[in-house]
């Protein structure tokens, strides 16, 4: 199929990768691009928290499950993990072309914002007043952080498996309190996270 197709092709198909019995509409290639745009305007403190409330619990594009799957993988990649998803979700539905566009799409308008902040507050920064609404935007930012990590975890509680709260535990000491090199800690627990799944599964 070409691109041309793709880009006319209904949103009827069940998106390629869902989880069993949760597939949902395809988005056409435009509702895909304006949905990330709508995010990436959207999430002021952060994407992912805005990101996961419109793909899981809005356009319903990904279960709970499959959001932590593939954002574990983007994680364990370099570069940021969010773009690095979007990227990913549109090559699974349309190929290159849904990939680039996804990039696009989330990308751009915050680039543009980004460079004409960094002009301001590269002129403005040692204004007094400006130091007090960065913090108080930084705590914004911790408690949106937060919020979506306890989202994430929440399948993970509905199994109720000491094995993955095992791994997230040792993962958080290991780094958020022993300071730990986060790839070390990554290269060690994430093949035995693997073994320990498929073993499960056997």
């Amino acid at each position: 199929m070409s691109d041309s197709d793709q880009l006319r092709e209904p949103a009827h198909d069940p998106i390629p990768g869902a989880d069993d019995g949760a597939a949902v509409p395809r988005p056409s290639l435009p509702e895909l691009m304006l949905t990330l745009v709508r995010i990436s305007v959207s999430s002021f403190g952060g994407v992912l928290p805005w990101a996961r409330r419109v793909l899981v619990e809005d356009k319903r594009w990904m279960t709970a499950e499959e959001f932590n799957r593939l954002f574990a993988v983007c994680h364990f990649l370099p570069g940021p993990n969010v773009v690095n998803m979007s990227a990913v979700f549109g090559l699974r539905l349309y190929g290159v072309v849904g990939a680039i566009a996804s990039l696009v799409a989330l990308c751009a308008v915050p680039v543009a914002l980004m460079i004409v902040l960094g002009m301001l507050y590269d002129r403005y920064g040692a204004a007094s007043g400006i130091s007090g609404a960065l913090s108080g935007l930084a705590a914004g930012v911790a408690g949106f952080i937060v919020a979506t990590a306890m989202n994430m975890a929440t399948p993970i509680l509905r199994r109720r498996s000491g094995v993955e709260l095992g791994i997230a535990a040792v993962a958080f000491v290991a780094i958020a309190l022993l300071r730990l090199p986060l790839f070390p800690v990554l290269a060690l627990l994430v093949p035995l996270s693997v073994a320990l799944a498929w073993w499960r599964r056997a």
